[in-house]
């Protein structure tokens, strides 16, 4: 795909339609952004046979724009308006700041929903938890699996908050997109383009992370895979990346987040735990993040870390989240975000 056929404000739906049957009839799939003012359809194919068509000559067609990025129905070129996702009633993206917490992992019933009740009491707006956990070492505790999935779905009917897990298989997208509200793309399966392709079948929002060692055009290509399939309610992620300095687990990429909003529609947000390793830089990093422009933030929370089994020494206890909470409000305030 490379072009875009803008139509002008008003253009009625046959007019639409018609375009759209010459992208199909000339072997290509056409994409429809319906934006406030302006319809506009990408051609998803063989540019050659596209450009054959004289679109300017159809009636309702303003302009024929070529899309000069690799990635194309994520760039802000496509669709210029910001793309707000809507989750249970929860907005991710525009002018919202949006809190998802929990622990890193599944353990219990009862440690999840303890967590839960801190996160909501506290003003975060999802729920995250893992239930399949994507280790270094083969030997760390590796997730419930499906029964950590039953124990979110009941711990969302308990609370209300919506879920946000992990898919790290092509042959288990079903069975999570079943149970979790948004599904998460980790950092390492951020290339790992089968599972990509998978997600973008299904009609659930993905959380789509930074690799460690992908840049900010690898991150945009990984979504058009999602987005290529027809799923087009993707969050962006960054969670730092991996650098010489050894202060901190990772370096959050602060830049990305302005590069990002510039190259794409898509919404952004920061995970602070995972960009530090570290608790106590999670609360300034979450300030740096709203602060140059993210969508959200992505903070864990234990409500006994000394017990976590997973990344302990980066989650926050139930008073020093609510304290961050506290200061992510107030900014959020004085920056005009919802």
């Amino acid at each position: 795909m490379s072009d875009m056929v803008v139509m002008k404000k008003g253009a009625t739906e046959e007019e639409i339609e018609r375009v759209v049957k010459k992208i199909e009839e000339a072997g290509c799939r056409a994409d429809i952004s319906r934006g406030k003012y302006k319809t506009v359809i990408g051609a998803i194919g063989d540019r050659e046979k596209v450009e054959t068509i004289p679109f300017e000559a159809f009636p309702g067609v303003e302009t024929i724009v070529a899309i000069s990025t690799p990635y194309k129905l994520v760039s802000r070129e496509y669709q210029p308006e910001d793309t707000v996702i809507n989750v249970n009633g929860i907005q991710i993206g525009g002018n919202n700041f949006t809190i998802i917490a929990g622990p890193c992992s599944v353990e219990t019933k009862e440690q999840l929903l303890e967590t839960a009740k801190i996160v909501k009491a506290a003003g975060g707006a999802i729920l995250r938890g893992g239930a399949f956990k994507p280790r270094t070492s083969p030997y760390s505790f590796q997730g419930l699996g499906e029964a950590g999935l039953k124990f979110l779905a009941e711990v969302k009917d308990a609370t209300g908050l919506p879920i946000v897990t992990e898919v790290m298989d092509i042959r288990d997208v079903n069975l999570v997109a079943k149970f979790a509200d948004i599904l998460q793309i980790g950092a390492r399966n951020m290339q790992n383009f089968q599972l990509l392709t998978e997600v973008g079948k299904i009609k659930k929002p993905v959380l789509l992370k930074r690799s460690f060692g992908c840049t900010v055009e690898e991150l945009l290509m990984a979504a058009e895979y999602i987005s290529k399939e027809g799923n087009k309610e993707i969050i962006l992620c960054e969670r730092g990346i991996r650098t010489f300095e050894p202060s901190a687990r990772n370096t959050l990429d602060i830049s990305a987040i302005p590069i990002v909003r510039l190259k794409s529609h898509l919404p952004i947000i920061v995970d602070p735990s995972h960009a530090s390793g570290k608790r106590e830089l999670v609360e300034p990093l979450s300030l740096a993040a709203l602060a140059a422009g993210a969508h959200g933030v992505m903070i864990e929370v234990h409500p006994h870390p000394e017990e976590a089994l997973c990344d302990g020494s980066q989650s926050l206890t139930a008073n020093s989240f609510s304290q961050t909470m506290a200061k992510i409000q107030a900014l959020a305030k004085a920056l005009g975000k919802k």
